[in-house]
């Protein structure tokens, strides 16, 4: 029997009773807004939470890096359980995923408010403890009630896979916006000087830039919720049980090896991104290159953004990344080879290796509404939200793994930790940071390439057989 038939999904026509628009610029414009405001919100906490825990808290290292480790932890499991509840959910008026954003978002946003409130400096530690602890679930949680849906929406709004590949990298756009923002701009509000003219991070100053980031990020989501429209929309009849679903994610192909890919490439790109900052202010003790690298995931989001969508129109997707993967897998063993000591020349060769991974980053998404509809194909079962939790359950799990083993292997090359910012390591660590630093992602990558390449099985040739079953059985509407 074909698989088509098991589930038999309704196509439901919905846009708050409005006629339903073509694809264009609009929806682009406006996917890409709902990356800007997340990245406000979530650009905020990446840069200074950590920081605030300890310096203005005061509540130990330690402490404060279990309490990360246990929310990313927790938050893989909200993901799940979000990505459910969302395909179960009946339609709305604007479908599936839209009613999840409108309520969400502020959730979203109180949550990042809450952690950074100001009354909470004069509590006692224990009470901070809890306090943040509390706070920093609660934060992912509508994290998670938040972006499974949006990153979900990106399937709904066109089936056609060159319509997502410009979602996908208008999502990049947006994300470099947002994070540049709140990369370059907060570091000059949120600290004070002292007397003695040390630099110290305000807690008030962070809890007002938290109001700023608070108020852009819901003009952001608004638009996105405006411009956007849902067009592959299926109304499930009766849903799916939950024993079924799980023994159709574990036998499709599409969804296991593009999960298996994804760990290693996100842990490899995690990991060089911590090691980042050790290679070039401790092996190579330059803060003018280190400010230079860390504009490098802005600046290639930028620079593929021209070209990364007529490669995969012409290539496919699946052979473009691999190839840029196996180009900076290379990349990093010629690095390793060479045992560059000139910061600059290791500054334009990260660049190349940056460039080469970023491709995969910016089709990540496009890639993940290709693995919705693959599944669709062989099971019979439209379940947006799941498949996309499955993803992001995915990439925690190797966040997790990086902030458990990242900081553990420094240590077991014998790095010494300072408290007086001391940059002098002995030439054993300076070659092991070296070392690290080139040859884990020289294999991670290698990896990820090889199954994308040989495991992964969406060539351009089967998405476009898949594309063109699924609008017949859809009944997407393009009017």
């Amino acid at each position: 029997m074909d698989a088509m038939s098991d589930q038999q999904p309704l196509a439901v026509k919905v846009n708050g009773g409005k006629p339903i628009p073509k694809f264009g610029l609009r929806d682009k414009i406006g996917y890409a807004f709902g990356d800007v405001g997340t990245t406000f919100l979530m650009g905020i906490l990446a840069s200074f939470e950590s920081i605030y825990f300890t310096n203005v808290l005061g509540i130990s290292p330690v402490i404060s890096g279990t309490i990360l480790s246990v929310t990313t932890i927790v938050g893989a499991f909200t993901d799940l359980a979000v990505g459910r509840m969302a395909d179960k959910r009946h339609l709305g008026k604007k479908g599936r995923f839209h009613p999840w954003i409108k309520s969400m978002k502020w959730a979203l946003g109180l949550s990042v408010l809450l952690i950074y409130m100001p009354f909470i400096q004069s509590w006692s530690m224990g009470a901070k403890i809890t306090y943040i602890s509390c706070a920093s679930i609660f934060y992912i949680a509508c994290l998670s009630a938040f972006n499974i849906p949006y990153g979900s929406l990106a399937a709904a709004i066109s089936s056609d896979p060159d319509d997502r590949t410009s979602l996908s990298i208008y999502r990049s756009v947006g994300s470099a916006i947002g994070a540049g923002g709140t990369g370059f701009v907060l570091p000059y509000l949120v600290y004070t000087t002292s007397k003695t003219g040390q630099q110290i991070l305000s807690g008030t100053r962070l809890f007002y830039c938290a109001i700023g980031c608070f108020v852009l990020a819901m003009i952001c989501y608004t638009i996105m919720y405006t411009l956007t429209t849902e067009r592959v929309v299926v109304e499930h009849k009766n849903p799916v049980k939950g024993g079924k679903l799980a023994a159709s994610l574990f036998k499709d192909r599409a969804l296991i090896s593009f999960l298996a890919a994804e760990i290693v490439i996100v842990l490899s790109t995690s990991f060089s991104s911590f090691l980042t900052t050790y290679m070039f202010s401790t092996y190579f003790q330059s803060k003018q290159a280190l400010s230079i690298a860390l504009l490098f995931n802005y600046a290639n989001t930028i620079v593929l953004s021209f070209f990364a969508k007529p490669l995969a129109s012409k290539f496919g997707k699946k052979k473009i990344v691999s190839i840029a993967l196996f180009m900076s897998s290379i990349l990093y063993l010629v690095v390793y080879i060479m045992q560059i000591h000139n910061v600059w020349l290791y500054l334009v060769l990260s660049f190349f290796t940056t460039l080469c991974f970023s491709m995969f980053n910016i089709m990540t998404w496009a890639f993940m509404t290709d693995v919705i509809d693959y599944h669709q194909y062989v099971s019979g079962m439209r379940e947006d939200g799941t498949i996309y939790s499955v993803n992001m359950f995915g990439r925690k799990i190797a966040q997790t793994l990086n902030s458990f083993f990242s900081g553990a292997i420094l240590t077991a090359i014998g790095y010494k930790a300072s408290t007086t910012g001391s940059l002098t390591q002995s030439p054993e660590v300076l070659r092991g940071i070296y070392a690290l630093a080139t040859l884990v992602p020289f294999v991670l990558l290698m990896i990820g390439a090889l199954i994308l390449t040989f495991w992964y099985p969406l060539s351009k040739k089967e998405l476009e057989k898949v594309s063109a079953k699924l609008k017949v059985v859809n009944k997407t509407n393009k009017e």
